[in-house]
């Protein structure tokens, strides 16, 4: 039976055991997604990347060099801004791509992401997560594809609206036309599939196509992969610039939600028109998306510290069903005035102070000069201002029809 099919999914798994022969002595004594690149290691960027789509573990399935895959994940693991846990399962021979998910079967979830651990595509994950919920129940995965101009140069997949039909090799078709992006999000079911040494590409998921067991979700994007010399270079040049994105800081109460005084259940919230399509737009566009929000209501006792994540952690689930996705949360619980004592204290993280926007912007690499906040109450504007931040104060109304030109005038 197909498991439940939430939006989030939590894990990833991530191919990492390549030789990297095509690279030559560049990768003889580093695996490729370990390689520099803009001052950190590929694999981070790919971390850095799933992390904004709700994804808290990484599973790396290594072989060549595994020593070198373990001996990193401490430091990129240090470097992500959030966290996020590393754990490394190395295949016992040379597997393939198929059979390092065959020897991985006892650590997978109930469903999974699957990515090559040298290539990077920009793209609106949150498409493919909410596509999956719909699925129909033969379902075993759903595969992020990529459209092109001109397929010549790829293996280019066949699709009956969003069914997958089949996978043609390299050459078989010109023109415009989808290609395998590299990113799956399998269930179990996949396993069954697989053996000790196969090829997840070659073995797999032609059979799951002829099965009508696979669907596809086409994107457009920047997409990179460094097996190559010149691509590593391009990667070298280009990469850091383009996942310095610009970022939306949304206030919660009063902008995201209805203020009803002090919101911290599911049942009291309220969304405001036009938020999630809001939310949706901006991610959409390629923009980060972070909610920052004062609540007093722990320190006068409404609610604790616990509900408010529950709450946010299903705000998070409700925008991934739609598309969209908030890739960081910050919040500020103390008040000077606070009942519970705790808490009684002035903090630079409650606006109008900056903390929580300096915080975020440090944490994601941001360039002020290309956020915007928008929220309901003049401290939200003089925090955006102490931050360096263009500020936008919402009134009331639909919160998307406010945001849209703020995104295209910022583009």
């Amino acid at each position: 039976m197909p498991a439940s099919r939430d939006a989030t999914i939590r894990q990833c798994a991530v191919l990492v055991g390549g030789l990297g022969t095509r690279l030559g002595a560049i990768a003889a004594e580093t695996p490729k997604p370990l390689l520099d690149v803009g001052g950190r290691p590929f694999l981070y960027w790919l971390l850095r990347e799933l992390s904004r789509f709700g994804v808290e573990e990484a599973l790396l399935l290594s072989g060549h060099l595994s020593d070198r895959v373990g001996a990193s994940v401490r430091g990129i693991s240090g470097m992500l801004p959030r966290a996020l846990r590393i754990t490394v399962s190395e295949e016992p021979v040379r597997a393939g791509t198929g059979g390092a998910l065959f020897h991985a079967k006892t650590r997978l979830h109930d469903r999974f992401l699957l990515c090559n651990g040298d290539s990077l595509l920009d793209a609106n994950l949150a498409d493919l997560l909410a596509a999956a919920r719909a699925d129909p129940p033969e379902t075993i995965g759903r595969l992020l594809l990529r459209r092109l101009p001109d397929t010549a140069r790829y293996g280019v997949v066949q699709t009956d609206g969003d069914r997958i039909t089949a996978f043609r090799e390299r050459g078989s078709a010109t023109g415009p036309g989808l290609i395998n992006a590299g990113i799956y999000l399998f269930d179990r079911r996949v396993l069954d599939e697989v053996t000790p040494v196969c090829s997840l590409e070659a073995d797999i998921l032609p059979r799951l196509a002829a099965q009508g067991a696979l669907r596809g979700t086409p994107t457009d994007g920047w997409f990179i992969d460094i097996g190559v010399p010149d691509d590593l270079s391009r990667a070298r040049h280009d990469l850091t610039a383009r996942m310095r994105r610009p970022a939306l800081f949304l206030d919660r109460d009063g902008t995201i939600n209805i203020d009803h005084g002090w919101v911290g259940t599911r049942d009291r919230f309220e969304w405001v028109q036009g938020a999630r399509d809001a939310i949706r737009m901006a991610t959409a566009a390629g923009w980060h998306v972070f909610i920052v929000t004062n609540q007093s209501g722990v320190a006068r006792g409404h609610y604790n510290e616990a509900a408010v994540a529950s709450l946010h952690a299903w705000l998070a689930e409700e925008i991934r069903r739609d598309g969209g996705t908030i890739d960081d949360v910050r919040y500020c619980p103390e008040h000077p005035e606070a009942a519970l004592p705790a808490y009684r204290r002035t903090s630079d993280w409650r606006k109008p102070a900056p903390g929580m926007i300096l915080d975020l912007i440090r944490a994601w690499d941001l360039d002020p000069a290309n956020c915007l906040m928008v929220g309901d109450r003049p401290s939200d504007m003089a925090a955006a201002r102490a931050a360096g931040v263009a500020g936008h104060l919402f009134a009331a109304g639909n919160l998307a029809d406010f945001i849209a030109p703020l995104l295209q005038g910022a583009a």
